[in-house]
Formats: C-alpha cells, structure tokens, sequence
C-alpha cells in the first residue's frame, strides 16, 4: 500500500509495522520536512504585513497579532501532546500540514487583523504538532537506525528552513520578486507537504507501552483488548489510568536534579529563542525602515546552516558533559545575553544582523546538548513525554513574558526595550546555570579528592599487615 524499502529482509509477525524498512518512512518524513520548512516568506513576515499587499500598522502586528500564536500555542501543546499517541502520529502529521495550508490561504487572501489572526491561530496549531513530527519515526523505524534516522530527519528540517530562507533572500535581492509572490510559492511548498504526508505508513503502536485502545495502554499490561466494546465508562476509565500513568512517568523522569536543569535550559531556551525570532524583524525594521531588500533572509539561512553545523559539531566533542555540560550552557547563553544586548544597543542594521547570526548559531548547539543529555536517561517511550513537557513549559513562560513586554497595557515598551528585557532573560539564566556549573565541577572535584585521601590512609595500613 505504501512505498516500503529495506535494508534486510523484512520481519514477520503480527506486531510488525506495515512498512517494516527503515528508508520509505524516512525518506517520506525528510521529504515532508524539507518542504514544510522551506517557507521564502518568513524571514519577510513582518514587512510583508506592514507593507502595501496587508496594510497593517507595526503596532498591530506586534500587539494583536504575532501574540495569538503565542497564546494559542500554549493552549494547544497539551491536548496536542495527549492525543498525538492516541492518533498513531500520522494523523496529527496531516493536520500540520493542513494548518499550515490553511494559514498561508488566510494570510495571501486574507486582509485586516482578524484574518492575519486567524492565520496565526491556525500556525500555532501547526508548531503544537511538531511534537507528532519529530516522534513519529521511532514507532516506525528499528532502534538500531535511531540516530541515522534522526539526523536525516533533523537534517531535513534544517536544510528546507535555510533553503526557504536563501531562496527568498535571492528572489527579492536579485529577481525584484513582490513579497506576495513569495507567499504564494511558500504555498506551494507547503501544499507539496501536505501531500506527502498523506502517503506515510500509519504506526500499529505508538511510543508508549503497546495495548488495544491508546488509552488502555497502561492498564491492559502489554495485551490486546481489540474484543472488548469501548463505552463511556471505560474511556473515562482508560483516561484516568493513562493520567496516572503519565503522573507516574514524570515523577521518575524528573527525579534527577542534573535532567531537572537540562530541562530547566530547553524550556527557558526555548521561551527566549522563539520570542527573539518572533519579534527580530520588527528590531530590524526600526533599525531600518523602508528597505525592501534587507539581507533577513540571507542572514536566517547563513545562521541555521552554521548552527546546524555547530549541533554535528557538538556530536563529536569529547568532553564529560554531566560535569561540564551545565558550566558550558551558563557560559554559552551569557554569549547569547551579549548578542541580544548589542542587537539593542547598536543603530547598524549590519550589527545587529552580526550579532542574531552569533546568537542562532550559538543557540542550536546547546538545544543539542540538553538534548541527548536528557535522552541519555530515559526509555524510548518517555522521550516524546518529557521533550512535550519542556516544550509545554516553554510555551508557558513565552506566555507570560509576552504578556508582560508585549501586552502590558499600562506601559507599551518600544521594540529596543523589549529586546534589552530578553536580554536581561538569557543573563538571569545563564548567571543560574554558571553557578550550578561550579558547583556540579566542584563536586566532582572534591570526590575525587575524598577518593585520593581514603586511599593514601588505606596504604598504611595495608603495608604494616604485611
């Protein structure tokens, strides 16, 4: 039904996936994810907006608009999380693609600030799908082509993001393409996708433990329920016992204090990126307003690629990252505070495009660090759970912070004191980090010195009984 390749031959059984090779399913996700990402829009967003094809004034874009994605991304990662297993990934994957689709429609064909809200709306219900995206390959895919299959997948995404990105910057600089038309071939990308997605092989299970019903899967122990009819009182039942589950899950995943800050980093790290990278258009505009054929999207494609080679990078350091790891993130995101610092000092657009270029190609790596630091110490199946809530958690702060530089009715801050405020965020963070980080050095410092000393009083006594 499906194109099925394989390495090997192909197993047999009855818990089997339908497509039982590692390369189809991969290759259709990279597919899906490159042309999901390739968007040559973004990076002139903001200016196409405000500018003559939308109308809207830089007030509302930043005020009434680009806040909806926030807010409703937090609104919708739980449920989304929660229902992404039970829908087997795929069908979670289509409606990314979907709402993607959907929200470019309403912003081409759409005018006004109730349209560009609604198509924010429908792009946070995409973003909220990530999760489906990201995870869907494990339940498909052989343990033993994990990080193969993931690299590809992640690297996908990557090149389609600087792709999207460099061919805008291009189309605009040197083809004196209208920003419209811009959106409309983001379009076509994007419908591409959607097609795509509708050809991946459907999961017989999800990441977690294998049952009839999605959500009698902690209940039923591993066996099939198939016979049994689902009825009102058992679904609510089934939805209690996977709750408890999840409780359950969570208190052991976070039992550790070193996985507590990793993800203390990628939920903070998260709240911060997202809302640099939400509002850097407007810093920009401001810095210099009425230039059409302003570098954004030369400079967002030269950073992912950069930053993507800094995450390979970062796999093949040789360093003890449960001692060192939380010292590097203070360090590194400090760097990151200074980047955004001078981002809001300097008048240059050239500066500031430096220093963005500084802070996305630092910030990937470290996502990378906290990354297989916390995978390092879980199960297969509580991966999807943990990363979910870290990015739920994200959103959370994202919210807050918004409400607080964005929506604050009683002093409206100008873009410059909005980016000294996010600034300020990632110096707070990394000052915590720094200090657990000398302190998770010195621990290991002084229990090695404690070692050193138990052994050098042993000898003596070894010695005289000899």
């Amino acid at each position: 039904m499906f194109p099925c390749w394989s390495d090997g031959p192909r197993p047999t059984g009855r818990d089997v996936p339908p497509c039982a090779g590692w390369v189809g399913p991969t290759a259709l996700l990279c597919l899906y994810g490159f042309c999901s990402t390739v968007r040559p829009i973004e990076p002139f967003l903001t200016e196409f907006l405000t500018g003559g094809d939308k109308n809207l004034t830089t007030r509302q874009v930043t005020r009434q608009v680009f806040p909806v994605w926030t807010y409703s991304s937090l609104v919708l990662l739980a449920p989304v999380l929660l229902l992404t297993d039970a829908l087997r990934y795929k069908p979670a994957i289509v409606l990314q693609g979907l709402t993607c689709v959907t929200a470019f429609l309403l912003l081409i064909l759409g005018s006004g600030v109730r349209s560009a809200q609604a198509a924010f709306f429908f792009y946070s219900v995409a973003m909220a799908t990530d999760v489906a995206y990201f995870s869907y390959i494990y339940t498909l895919v052989p343990p033993g082509y994990y990080q193969r299959a993931t690299s590809y997948v992640k690297g996908a995404v990557l090149l389609g993001n600087a792709v999207g990105s460099l061919l805008g910057q291009l189309l605009v600089s040197l083809g004196g393409v209208s920003l419209l038309w811009l959106a409309f071939l983001t379009l076509v990308f994007l419908s591409v996708a959607l097609i795509t997605s509708c050809f991946l092989p459907m999961p017989k299970s999800g990441l977690f433990p294998a049952g009839a019903p999605p959500a009698q899967q902690g209940a039923s122990g591993g066996g099939t329920q198939t016979s049994e009819r689902w009825t009102v009182p058992t679904w609510v039942q089934s939805v209690k016992t996977t709750m408890r589950r999840l409780a359950s899950d969570c208190q052991e995943c976070y039992s550790s204090v070193g996985v507590v800050f990793f993800c203390v980093w990628a939920a903070t790290g998260r709240c911060g990126f997202y809302q640099v990278v939400g509002y850097v258009q407007v810093l920009w505009a401001h810095i210099q307003p009425h230039n059409a054929s302003a570098y954004n999207g030369g400079v967002d494609a030269i950073s992912t690629l950069t930053g993507a080679a800094g995450t390979v990078a970062v796999g093949h350091v040789s360093l003890e990252w449960s001692t060192w790891g939380e010292l590097v993130l203070g360090g590194s995101t400090f760097l990151l505070a200074v980047a955004l610092f001078l981002m809001d000092w300097t008048g240059s657009v050239g500066v500031s495009y430096a220093c963005f270029f500084l802070f996305k190609t630092l910030y990937m790596p470290l996502t990378a660090i906290c990354s297989f630091q916390i995978a390092r110490t879980l199960p297969r199946r509580r991966y999807a759970l943990v990363f979910g809530v870290n990015s739920l958690v994200g959103s959370v702060l994202q919210s807050v912070l918004t409400a607080i530089v964005i929506n604050n009715t009683s002093v409206e801050l100008s873009i410059t004191s909005q980016f000294f405020i996010y600034s300020s965020f990632f110096a707070a963070v990394s000052l915590l980090f720094a200090i657990r980080g000398v302190y998770s050095v010195l621990r290991v410092k002084w229990r090695v010195g404690d070692h050193g000393a138990e052994r050098t009083t042993r000898l003596p006594e070894q010695v005289s009984h000899l």
